[in-house]
């Protein structure tokens, strides 16, 4: 990345880490993946306990290679005989990782989200919710992330999930109430009532969706 827009990006983790601070949330700037990861681990304890839905940016940072390789209760979704039994046991998990699909300069979490098991585990439920977010998930208010999460994150997981439905075909949101639709829950995170219990980490550089 240029360095004049790497200083930039830094300066505005930093204020949207004042905004997370404002609404009881932790937040932690990370110049790159490696560093990421570092303090991701810092924050789990061993032994913990740990789920995620399907964040592409928890993998890309190496998070859920070393927490499947280290001394940790960690079980993706897909270790599980069905959505429901995961959806349970991410609602009693010590952890449950994730990203966002947008959030605002201010600290504002924006989330879509089909089976909902993610945006419910996020709103309530595991002790900790800890998120990796690229700078790229970063909007300058609450309308440009709304518009960032369906027809940027929404349509891409559209495609990738091979969904039959009007974005996955035309690349922007027709705003379908296709049977395929993954746009069926919406969360805008814009307080924590718990303290302690969100944390994230936003890297200066671009992940996921």
């Amino acid at each position: 990345m240029n360095d004049v827009v790497t200083v930039r990006n830094e300066k505005l983790v930093k204020d949207v880490i004042k905004g997370l601070e404002s609404r009881n949330m932790k937040g932690y700037y990370a110049a790159n993946k490696e560093e990421a990861l570092k303090i991701a681990l810092d924050i789990i304890p061993k032994k913990a306990t740990i789920t995620m839905g399907g964040s592409v940016s928890v993998s890309e940072i190496g998070l859920r290679d070393a927490l499947t390789e280290g001394d940790y209760d960690f079980r993706p979704r897909e270790t599980f005989k069905d959505e429901h039994e995961a959806a349970v046991f991410g609602y009693t998990a010590d952890f449950f990782l994730g990203s966002t699909n947008a959030m605002t300069s201010d600290g504002i979490l924006v989330n879509i989200d089909g089976n909902s098991n993610r945006v419910s585990a996020y709103a309530y439920g595991p002790s900790k919710v800890l998120l990796i977010v690229g700078v790229n998930k970063i909007c300058g208010d609450l309308d440009s992330a709304m518009k960032r999460a369906r027809n940027d994150a929404a349509t891409i997981n559209a495609q990738r999930f091979g969904l039959n439905t009007p974005c996955s075909k035309t690349g922007k949101c027709a705003d379908c109430k296709s049977p395929d639709t993954i746009c069926c829950q919406f969360l805008t995170t814009r307080y924590s009532r718990h303290a302690d219990r969100y944390h994230v980490i936003i890297v200066n550089e671009n992940l996921g969706f």
